[in-house]
């Protein structure tokens, strides 16, 4: 492997008689960029020196990928990061009993408009940059807000109403909670692909799979008035909240750089990560 252009960076000058070396105070953006090199960082996704860049959940890239250097896109994981994240935070408060709100037909509108169909547009965006994890989850997110908001329209579509006149609420509670275990199986499907990924990028699946599963479980378990089992959903409301601000998190990394944010968010490879396995000390870090 060749020597990288940021340990030559940072490699100290020798002065013409090769015995004292001369010292170079580092800027905030060499520090950005020897952060980068650990796979932490948003400099981590955009130093285009190697042919394959780090997993990164501000990318929504749980694997290896190609060097963006010649993309003409902007990175749209952010943006449907923070729709997912802002709907499913709302979401899950209620769930929650926030303030003892007990109808979730507020979130029909973020649904619809953020979570829905600003999420499915940046998906179709990965597809263009050539993400297919990022394209496959964010669509398919968008999707279900949208689908969830069709549920939950008063009066529109008359789904809730037409399950209950065939077979009453538990007929309805029932059909939600198999809606909620498929998207589980799904959620599960796309958090295997983050084993080898960051902590962070990993963290966020979990949690949303920990999520859909409370909940699946909160309808199809009613408590003995045949309502969704209280406790349940609101430990589904509490990962819920977790997921949300995950989600917030991988956006914010993907977000921010040298030259919008004083500092750089850590994301974690895991040990076993090919990252973290090939990572090799400089002469800073045995000191």
């Amino acid at each position: 492997m060749s020597e990288h252009p940021i340990e030559k960076d940072m490699a100290p000058e020798l002065e013409s008689n090769g015995t004292a070396p001369i010292t170079h105070e580092m800027s905030a953006e060499d520090t950005a960029r020897a952060a980068a090199r650990f796979g932490y960082g948003p400099m981590a996704h955009v130093n285009t020196a190697e042919a394959n860049l780090r997993p990164f959940g501000g990318e929504f890239q749980p694997g290896l990928y190609k060097s963006v250097e010649q993309r003409k896109f902007a990175n749209p994981a952010p943006l449907g990061l923070c729709a997912f994240a802002l709907t499913t935070f709302l979401l899950s408060l209620i769930n929650m009993g926030t303030r003892g709100i007990t109808a979730n037909n507020i979130v029909v509108s973020l649904a619809f408009g953020y979570g829905g169909l600003v999420q499915l547009l940046a998906g179709m965006w990965e597809m263009a940059v050539g993400n297919t994890f990022g394209a496959t989850a964010l669509s398919s997110y968008g999707g279900f807000w949208i689908s969830f908001a069709i549920v939950l329209t008063p009066g529109g579509f008359e789904i809730a109403e037409s399950i209950e006149a065939a077979g009453g609420t538990s007929m309805f509670y029932n059909s939600m909670g198999l809606y909620l275990m498929g998207w589980f199986i799904f959620t599960t499907i796309l958090l295997v692909c983050t084993l080898r990924s960051t902590v962070a990028f990993f963290l966020l699946f979990f949690f949303l799979d920990v999520t859909f599963l409370l909940l699946g479980i909160g309808y199809l378990r009613p408590n003995a008035a045949g309502e969704p089992n209280p406790p349940v959903i609101k430990a589904g409301g509490f990962f819920g909240l977790l997921a949300a601000f995950a989600a917030w998190y991988n956006a914010l990394a993907g977000i921010a750089d040298s030259s919008n944010s004083f500092f750089i968010m850590p994301v974690a490879h895991f040990p076993w990560s090919p990252t973290a396995r090939s990572r090799t000390k400089t002469a800073r870090e045995t000191v």
